[in-house]
């Protein structure tokens, strides 16, 4: 079993974040995601909202290793979140459904409001990794969670990439609505 763990402070408020984090996926910085589909979505008594979503990836590993363990080209996983509006926390826990029997990673990233800014949202990732029953375990360990390491980090320039779209979307939304703003309301007359 290895573990794994990164730290990041992004430099955008919580709220943009977590909007940028819902929309992450597709994005031409981190594509092994191709596909997500949301199973079930709640809002419980505290105000909470529930999601259960199936990934679709494909982890693009040696082919060596994927005939070894016997990997299809897509993987899935399973992913529950939680968002407290309240608290400022969005954490999702996620874990492979394919070859699980052999492999096992289970992934939490917890974004949260930065304890001395508001204006910043700290993420905090931790992934166990687990090989069982096959030769080589702790190299096939290693080669995993390095895999992760890269992958944490496309994830972050993927994070600024589509925060700059929401950004551009925002603007450009405002920009719309003040035009029709000025097409519906009378101009001021001069006196």
């Amino acid at each position: 079993m290895r573990i794994w763990t990164s730290e990041h402070t992004f430099d955008h408020s919580w709220e943009t974040v977590v909007t940028a984090a819902w929309r992450k996926y597709p994005n031409p910085l981190n594509p092994s995601v191709v596909g997500l589909d949301v199973i079930d979505r709640s809002i419980d008594a505290e105000g909470k909202l529930n999601s259960h979503r199936l990934m679709s990836t494909s982890w693009g590993m040696p082919g060596w290793v994927a005939k070894l363990i016997g990997m299809q080209e897509s993987v899935f996983a399973s992913e529950h979140s939680v968002v407290d509006p309240k608290k400022k926390v969005f954490t999702l826990n996620s874990r492979n459904l394919t070859l699980s029997n052999v492999l096992t990673v289970n992934e939490q990233l917890v974004y949260s409001q930065h304890p001395t800014d508001p204006n910043k949202t700290l993420l905090k990732q931790e992934a166990t990794v687990t090989v069982s029953g096959l030769p080589l375990c702790s190299r096939l360990e290693k080669m995993m969670t390095d895999a992760m390491n890269n992958n944490a980090n496309k994830g972050r320039q993927a994070m600024e990439f589509v925060i700059d779209k929401v950004k551009k979307e925002a603007r450009e939304l405002s920009t719309e609505a003040h035009k029709c703003m000025d097409n519906v309301l009378p101009k001021p007359s001069s006196l």
